[in-house]
């Protein structure tokens, strides 16, 4: 294989080169424990608690508000337990979305398995969640509403503000999973009334294994791993300082080059998009049509069978997807196409395309060039 063509940016992200830059010092020369008494550690303090006034100046929010963690799963696991575990004696209701990412679905449903009660919420065919819906589903037994911001496959851009609204109205917390959507959009958790709000860095070009949830100040909260008085008794466990501190770049360097960002990929993936329906009509687009990232195309073929297309381009270079990373070899359809309604005819030739900042325009001609001869062989 002569060239690589990565087109799967909502799986994970190319690290950022400044971002690197900014952790290498953190391995080799100041590699103390940040939470050691001595003065060597001083410096390692300083740059964690830099990294978290940026994450949090970038969301609106406090730095004493944002707690460090492993990613996105983690951070959905400590949302989602971590509020129903504090209210266990009180209420045990939780309400949620039929196309959330596995890392807020299998969380509720171990908490079902121990007594809660969870809402799966519909969508609408584009993936977007009513805000009525949500506001009927609500009782006097509800502790939590979790939404998604952004849709990990289809792009779909989820009424946060409106939900946050309810919720508020309604007295019950919100948390937002904000993965596939920093970068992206803007976020604003006083905006919005997220009283939780989960992010992961190498979504944005900073390194795996560093995430951040944010907790607003007040929340009654009991921590699911116990250890040490790290985070201030929230997240047990020795910080990733070289972690975080490219978390921190990653955020300023999203944060500063988003409008720049976001008018490349778009026009990226106007061209793909085209150039797609032009050659292929019978191809069917899912999710929303305006209500979506910039980012994210998910499409359907009739009648095929994805994992043949993808193992094709693979051959050529081209590196896409079916669907969330987190399912892949999985044989059955996506859950989230399946909750759209998506006909069975369509529902197993799914390729999600993902563009990034480092994707270019001679990438998306070489796709359209190979794509239709990759469907006509199949199809022959």
């Amino acid at each position: 294989m002569d060239q690589i063509y990565y087109m799967d940016n909502n799986a994970t992200t190319r690290v950022d080169p400044a971002v690197l830059q900014a952790m290498l010092p953190y391995f080799t020369e100041k590699y103390s424990n940040p939470s050691s008494a001595y003065g060597f550690a001083q410096e390692c303090r300083g740059a964690v608690e830099n990294a978290r006034k940026a994450i949090a100046s970038t969301i609106n929010s406090d730095p004493d508000e944002i707690v460090f963690t492993s990613g996105g799963t983690e951070s959905n696991n400590m949302a989602i337990k971590g509020i129903a575990l504090s209210h266990r004696n009180k209420r045990s209701h939780i309400i949620t979305s039929s196309i959330e990412h596995p890392a807020i679905l299998n969380p509720c449903k171990y908490l079902e398995l121990n007594g809660y009660d969870v809402t799966c919420l519909p969508v609408d065919k584009t993936g977007l969640v009513d805000p009525e819906d949500v506001k009927k589903t609500i009782n006097k037994n509800t502790i939590l509403i979790s939404v998604m911001m952004v849709n990990n496959e289809i792009g779909t851009v989820q009424p946060v503000d409106e939900i946050g609204k309810i919720a508020k109205e309604a007295g019950v917390l919100f948390h937002t999973d904000a993965v596939q959507a920093f970068g992206k959009i803007s976020i604003d958790v006083k905006k919005s009334n997220v009283d939780m709000l989960s992010l992961s860095s190498h979504k944005f070009h900073g390194p795996k294994g560093v995430g951040i949830l944010y907790i607003k100040k007040g929340i009654q909260f009991l921590p699911i791993m116990q250890g040490g008085s790290h985070e201030k008794h929230r997240r047990a466990g020795t910080l990733n300082v070289p972690g975080i501190v490219g978390m921190g770049k990653a955020v300023k360097i999203a944060s500063r080059d988003m409008v720049k960002n976001n008018e490349h990929i778009a026009g990226l993936m106007n061209a793909l998009k085209e150039g797609l329906l032009n050659v292929m009509q019978t191809i069917k687009i899912n999710g929303h049509l305006e209500k979506r990232v910039k980012n994210t195309l998910n499409f359907s073929l009739k009648n095929m069978r994805s994992q043949d297309i993808l193992m094709m381009l693979d051959d050529k270079g081209f590196l896409v997807s079916s669907g969330s990373a987190c399912s892949s070899g999985i044989s059955e359809p996506s859950y989230v196409l399946r909750s759209l309604g998506l006909s069975k005819e369509y529902l197993y030739g799914t390729i999600r395309i993902s563009l990034g900042k480092y994707n270019t325009q001679e990438e998306v001609d070489s796709f359209l060039e190979v794509f239709p001869q990759v469907v006509l062989k199949l199809k022959k």
